[in-house]
Order: structure tokens, then sequence, then C-alpha cells
């Protein structure tokens, strides 16, 4: 009798987390776990497919998703490079990166090593043509996001400076940051 598990390919699955802030990241449990536990879960139920999850773990701890220079990002590229890896699962496609042109060149980077991308919570296959259009509308909507979070930000600082607070930074000389008032040296 034939055993259709002797020719099934092993997919070997790493999971990728992240969280923005450090806030919380020194918990028992923290969002990191709870990402990755998802991630675990996920691929138990693919392991009729040959899904393997990696014991390496690449979390990316108290880094923003709007740039590419965070270090378990790095390890990651570098094992898919090595051959080390057929598929990334993520949480949320905005772990991964918040920025529609690092996301593309990552999805780029994927698809010339031929690995598969999923997202736990946003179910598509980045395979066809249609998941990678959801994935792109997506990653669209993460990043208007984060522009409007960096707009609003942006002019809190000014309305503060308007009112005259200091805003940050050592202050000027002359101002006291306590009383909010700039005050005479006499």
């Amino acid at each position: 009798m034939n055993d259709p598990t002797k020719f099934r390919k092993t997919v070997r699955c790493a999971i990728f987390t992240r969280k923005s802030s450090e806030e919380g990241l020194d918990q028992e449990f923290n969002s990191l776990d709870a990402q990755r536990e998802a991630g675990e879960a996920f691929i138990k139920s693919q392991t009729h497919e040959g899904w393997q999850c990696s014991p390496v773990r690449y979390d990316d701890g108290g880094f923003t998703g709007g740039n590419m220079e965070r270090p378990a990002l790095q390890k990651l590229m570098a094992d898919i490079d090595a051959g080390r890896v057929d598929c990334v699962l993520v949480y949320k496609v905005d772990r991964i990166s918040r920025s529609l042109l690092d996301f593309a060149r990552l999805m780029d980077s994927f698809e010339k090593r031929q690995v598969a991308f999923v997202s736990l919570t946003q179910q598509f296959n980045s395979a066809t043509s249609m998941g990678r259009l959801v994935l792109n509308v997506l990653l669209s909507f993460a990043q208007f996001e984060r522009e409007i979070i960096s707009e609003r930000t942006r002019d809190k600082i000014a309305a503060t400076r308007r009112k005259g607070i200091w805003s940050g930074g050592p202050p000027i000389l002359g101002y006291d940051p306590r009383s909010a008032r700039f005050t005479h040296p006499r």
C-alpha cells in the first residue's frame, strides 16, 4: 500500500512577530508570545500538509513596522536566503511591514525564493493574483494608518508649541518647563 505522506514535502514555517513599543514586553506572557502561540496553533492545524514550525524565534519587540531596520526581520531574510524557510506566518500583515514599498520588496523576495506568506487573521493566499491584490489593499490601509498617526503627532506638537508649551528636548535658556513660561534670569 502506498503511503501518501511518504512523498509530501515538509514545509518549514517561520513565525514572525512584532510589537511597536517595548511596553509590556517584560511580562511573562506578552503580545509577541500571543502572536507566536496563534502561529503555532495554525501550523499544527496544517501538519497534514507537511507544515512544521521552525524553532527559531523571529521576534521584533519594540520596533516600528515603518522600516526594514529590525534585527529579527534581518535574521528571517538571511534564513530565507539560506533556504531554511518555506513559509512565513504573521498574525496580521502589518506585523511584518507598514510600508507599502517595503512590503512589495519583501513579497518580491519571497516570490523569488518560492516562500509562501500567510497572515493568520486575514485569509488570503499569496500564490494567487487575488491574494496579492488583497495583500496590497490591506497594506495600503496599514500604511495609511501609520501616516495618520504621524500627522496627529506632528499636529499635537505644533499645537503645543503654539500655546508656548515646551514640547521636548533640553529646555532653552530662560524657559521653565514646570511653569510653561519664559523666565528672565536676574
